[in-house]
């Protein structure tokens, strides 16, 4: 039989995307619990209960979930204490999707090697180093441009183009600083001249077939979204060649929930070559399209995929957009302007995650918008986006010269 109904959930990671896979969980009834690193995060706003812990603290991770005793623990983030999953898994606790899975797509090597070596996708050619004279040695036969990144590291922390020799003691101190953890590791691979990149949301159910989501194209800009839009222009042949990888990686990584699985396509139109990128084990920021752009959003499948609830479809309601609207200066008393403006659009939406600081590049919220086509949706989109104004106070310095917050 079935569990019964309400369940308890717990967050590790309350963001924006927390935020709404906290919401989708009330909708069903459940008891949600939200853990950040942070007071007030986004998914704190409207869960039942929220802790504030050091993530990356093993010892602390452990003991709220053995305080709380979820029925899933869904984590939501990359700087997780990865070894504390494992422990807890252990004793009976169902990790989302599994705390395999969590720790191996949290580090760039550990997928890379996954999906190149193990299971023989198609990715960018790459290798590692752990110093700046081995960084030099990897880059040279990769031939130039080469990105260079972490192993270890979110939200294109640490990332660099690289064009000639010269600059790559540059880009091993940027991945240094930009690292998470005290790892000294970084991947070097080709730089792809690639026509569109797509996340395609790849759900994996506990019983049932693998299903997926019309695919998402987007457009990053400091290793983070800055748009998207849904359904992506591409070829049978494609689509069919992405969904077969991804099937075969999440197979590999087991468990159940929704997972966001990058892919290149690269070369001539109607004969582009889809190449592997990465790998989310969790809702995906692309694919916050999909509240607008589905019968069921990324959150609501997610949901429904870890609770062994019904999927019957997922069917695209047409073309939709998504823009971020970014914060430009740093500052606490979060307010926002231009709302009114931004919603005068039909078929438009704006969300604000009500984050309690900002700082330059910080998504603080998203536009939404459908259209006739992918053209307009996008437009609208933008000029939604565009509307909103961050505003935010300075934060405030004592006496001392100690800064508030």
């Amino acid at each position: 039989m079935p569990p019964a109904f309400p369940r308890t959930v717990m967050l590790l990671g309350s963001g924006e995307l927390g935020k709404e896979v906290a919401i989708a969980a009330q909708r069903l009834g459940c008891r949600v619990i939200a853990v950040d690193r942070y007071p007030g995060a986004p998914a704190m706003q409207v869960a039942d209960t929220a802790e504030v812990v050091t993530m990356t603290d093993s010892e602390a991770l452990r003991a709220v979930v053995r305080r709380h005793r979820p029925d899933l623990v869904i984590p939501e983030i990359e700087a997780l204490a990865v070894d504390a999953l494992a422990d807890l898994e252990a004793e009976g606790i169902t990790v989302i999707p599994t705390a395999r899975a969590t720790a191996v797509t949290m580090n760039r090597d550990r997928i890379r090697d996954l999906a190149a070596t193990r299971l023989g996708l198609r990715t960018a050619r790459f290798a590692y180093a752990e110093s700046a004279e081995q960084l030099a040695a990897a880059a040279a036969p990769l031939e130039w441009p080469v990105v260079v990144k972490p192993v270890m590291s979110s939200s294109g922390k640490g990332q660099s183009v690289v064009n000639r020799p010269e600059e790559l003691a540059a880009a091993w101190k940027a991945a240094m600083a930009g690292a998470r953890g005290a790892g000294t590791r970084v991947i070097v691979e080709e730089f792809l001249r690639f026509d569109l990149e797509i996340t395609l949301l790849t759900v994996k159910q506990w019983e049932g077939p693998t299903l997926f989501c019309p695919p998402i194209g987007h457009i990053q800009e400091r290793g983070d979204y800055q748009c998207s839009w849904q359904p992506a222009r591409l070829g049978a042949d494609q689509l069919a060649a992405a969904q077969a990888m991804a099937k075969t990686v999440t197979d590999e990584l087991g468990g159940a929930g929704l997972f966001g699985v990058e892919f290149f396509l690269c070369g001539a139109p109607g004969e582009e070559e889809v190449v592997f990128s990465e790998l989310s084990p969790r809702p995906h920021d692309t694919g916050l399209v999909t509240l607008t752009g589905q019968n069921l959003s990324e959150f609501e499948l997610h949901l429904r995929a870890v609770l062994g609830l019904p999927i019957p479809e997922i069917r695209s309601l047409g073309a939709a957009a998504s823009r971020v609207i970014l914060a430009q200066t740093s500052g606490e008393e979060v307010h926002y302007t231009g709302l009114e403006q931004a919603l005068a659009e039909v078929d438009t939406q704006v969300l604000l995650f009500g984050k309690p600081d900002a700082r330059p590049h910080r998504r603080m919220g998203v536009a939404l918008a459908r259209g006739m086509d992918e053209q307009e949706a996008r437009r609208r989109a933008d000029a939604a986006a565009a509307a909103v104004q961050v505003l935010a106070s300075p934060k405030t310095v004592d006496a001392s010269g100690v800064t508030d917050g």
